[in-house]
């Protein structure tokens, strides 16, 4: 609906039918409601055993795949698209915090996050988005050179040297106008 430009009401009552079905048994439930929690990261671990079944359930991959499309990271033509158009405003943070993460030299690393942005790894490459008035990208590249591309789609090279875990690429920083958000 998004992508064919239908009328404003249709893509708002398809988006709340696609939060409200995401809301589901996943994650998002408390164990209250269940009396159990709702999802297991393993398909059969008995009492008293280890993981029998390496692997994540087939609502735990539901959750992690809707959360890529909600952050709206798409391939096209070979290069990284963000087109956070489920997004949700209140997924942003409301205070700063702390974001860890591992680079591909299996460093921990930590990023300051400022209030109105939320931080998450693509390819083990850190992308942070932040509410802004406009649409652009800047890439830190680790030659400590960085690079601003207008509106949010990254060109077909920085895109592969991501792809590839070349380790070229040290932070992606995405600015979203809120007018994008949800």
């Amino acid at each position: 609906a998004i992508n064919t430009k239908a009328s404003a009401e249709v893509i708002g009552r398809l988006l709340e039918h696609y939060y409200e079905i995401n809301e589901g048994i996943g994650v998002h439930k408390s164990p209250n409601l269940y009396d159990a929690f709702p999802t297991d990261p393993y398909s059969h671990t008995p009492q008293g055993k280890g993981a029998q079944q390496p692997g994540m359930t087939g609502q735990v991959k539901e959750d992690i795949l809707s959360r890529f499309r909600e952050l709206g990271v798409h391939i096209y033509k070979g290069g990284i698209q963000f087109k956070p158009d489920l997004l949700r405003k209140t997924e942003f943070l409301e205070d700063e915090h702390i974001f860890r993460y591992i680079d591909l030299s299996d460093e921990k690393h930590r990023l300051q996050l400022k209030q109105n942005s939320l931080g998450f790894t693509f390819c083990q490459v850190p992308i942070i988005y932040s509410i802004s008035n406009q649409n652009k990208i800047e890439v830190k590249f680790h030659t400590k050179n960085s690079e601003e591309i207008e509106g949010l789609h990254l060109p077909k090279e920085i895109s592969q040297d991501v792809f590839n875990r070349s380790d070229i690429v040290e932070i992606i920083h995405v600015y979203i106008e809120s007018s994008v958000l949800k």
